[in-house]
């Protein structure tokens, strides 16, 4: 993950070492456990049984925010939280979590009303601590002729103005590497493609986790004072192994990537779905213009990939076509889609979309399960897990609020402030030691796409690739902003990873059949059914 990169440590050192604390699951939860308690100085080893941000830290709707709309549902602690957490993390890693406008069309007839909406920007936007230039560049109300010159094409029936506001946007993959990155420099051990067999107690206490390597079958234990279930919509697995009850509720989130020329908006626009009434929104994102996002129950096996639904593809674009009736978007302008599954914990609200994104974090005899929360939240969920698993760990834990991320450093003046601004989002800290042998044509950017080609290269060398989709769904998007999950350069992919994968034309042949599989069967839109209807049911 590092350019000291770990690689995939020996069963006889992982057996032989008192991990204070094993954390299981390596999406964003996972990664801020692990950075926080390394940075306390424990000992700790995470392990991730797919790849890392395989589930929700790379299928969520990338954005960085306090969550708007849960003012609408009171749930007034999680967007303090939430907007606290968002400014800290803009002015740590500007770069990665980049400052987006959203916009939100006011329409005669609909809900909520301009005064109710501002009333709630204001609330919003004092949470979070705006002052100064902050404050300067905070909400304001466009009349009609505004709000289409800053969306061109936006035209829903009865406009009249829009509520203009500031949120923040990001790669959510990339924030799950480079929080991993900052915990292997603090000493953390991090594994994918190791998953926990079974948990080991001694005397009703945990004591250990049965390891097996899904690469190679082979199975160790390792020894632990204490294991953090951040394992997200699995949670309740591993916590049937101490007795744990149900509670978490898997919530669907699907979403559409389009071709930014097919759809260009340099604003975010969100809007409650005139269907029924859901928020949707629509971003520029990596070169392209992200779609999103549905709510559903999952009732779905989570032994299988989300994949979204013709019905969901059609509740999508109509939501995009109500907003900008001139663009007729079809499913046929579709590049890509996505679906994830949320680890929202259960309660009585009947609509999925008006679930608490609160997080719970229980002790059930020493196995610490860290559920729900938000991308945007993560370190203080970590903290509060921590705080549960000191008692077993026997160290004490103080809440860190130093930086998350160690400085970024200087890189050279006379690339472009775009490479620069790149090397800086993707590597943080270790940027220009990475990118310091770069040839010219490594610093070009993918036609269409916001990506280097040198991000192909250092991810085949330092991120820990094991397949092919962790290459281009995960270390690079690729996959999802280029027509075909991006095959059409595989030519060139393979000659600048190839160096340092070694796999050799049969393995490359192996890994590009199961990437089609993947990418046909979860990351393209489904056939649409006979007379298929844009319908949103939870």
């Amino acid at each position: 993950m590092n350019p000291k990169a770990q690689g995939r440590a020996t069963q006889e050192s992982l057996s032989a070492t008192l991990w204070d604390l094993v954390v299981i699951g390596g999406g964003i939860t996972g990664a801020g456990v692990a950075q926080q308690a390394a940075r306390q100085g424990w000992k700790v080893l995470l392990i991730e049984q797919q790849d890392f941000a395989w589930g929700s830290s790379s299928r969520s709707s990338k954005l960085v925010h306090g969550g708007l709309r849960y003012l609408k549902e009171g749930d007034f602690k999680t967007t303090w939280h939430s907007v606290r957490e968002r400014e800290r993390l803009m002015r740590q890693a500007p770069e990665l979590i980049e400052a987006q406008s959203f916009l939100f069309a006011d329409c005669v007839g609909r809900k909520p009303g301009r005064w109710m909406f501002q009333l709630g920007l204001m609330i919003y936007e004092a949470m979070s601590g705006q002052g100064g230039e902050r404050r300067q560049r905070g909400h304001f109300y466009a009349d009609a002729a505004l709000a289409q010159t800053l969306a061109p094409g936006l035209n829903p029936s009865g406009l009249r103005g829009a509520m203009v506001y500031q949120d923040a946007k990001t790669d959510d993959a990339r924030l799950v590497y480079r929080v991993l990155m900052e915990a292997q420099q603090d000493g953390a051990v991090s594994l994918n493609y190791t998953a926990a067999q079974s948990l080991q107690l001694t005397a009703g206490r945990i004591s250990g986790v049965t390891l097996r390597d899904t690469l190679t079958g082979h199975t160790c234990v390792v020894n632990t004072r204490a294991v953090i279930n951040a394992t997200g919509a699995w949670a309740d697995r591993l916590r049937s192994d101490v007795g744990g009850r149900a509670m978490l509720r898997p919530l669907r989130g699907s979403h559409l990537i389009v071709p930014f020329w097919r759809l260009p908006v340099a604003q975010s626009v969100s809007l409650m779905h005139p269907q029924d009434g859901r928020p949707v929104f629509l971003y520029p994102w990596e070169g392209s213009t992200l779609i999103g996002t549905t709510d559903l129950d999952h009732p779905e096996s989570l032994d299988v990939e989300a994949s979204i639904t013709p019905a969901e593809v059609s509740y999508l674009i109509a939501a995009v076509n109500d907003q900008f009736p001139g663009a007729g978007l079809t499913q046929a302008d579709v590049t890509a889609c996505y679906a994830g599954v949320r680890p929202v914990v259960a309660d009585d609200k009947a609509e999925a979309s008006k679930a608490t994104r609160d997080h719970v974090v229980l002790d059930e005899s020493g196995l610490i399960t860290l559920a729900g929360g938000k991308l945007t939240t993560f370190r203080l969920m970590a903290q509060d897990a921590l705080a549960l698993a000191a008692q077993h760990v026997g160290k004490q834990f103080a809440p860190d609020d130093t930086a998350i991320f160690s400085p970024t450093p200087a890189l050279p003046t006379h690339w472009s402030a775009a490479v620069r601004a790149r090397l800086a989002a993707r590597y943080g800290a270790w940027a220009e030691v990475l990118s310091r042998k770069a040839l010219a044509p490594e610093l070009e950017f993918i036609p269409g796409t916001q990506t280097l080609w040198l991000e192909l290269p250092i991810a085949a060398q330092h991120e820990a690739v094991v397949h092919l989709d962790d290459l281009l769904l995960r270390r690079t998007r690729l996959g999802l902003l280029l027509a075909g999950g991006g095959l059409a350069h595989l030519q060139r992919i393979q000659a600048l990873c190839e160096p340092h994968l070694r796999w050799g034309q049969t393995r490359w042949d192996a890994e590009l059949a199961r990437y089609l599989s993947i990418i046909t069967a979860h990351y393209q839109p489904p056939p649409s059914p006979p007379l298929a209807r844009p319908v949103h049911r939870t």
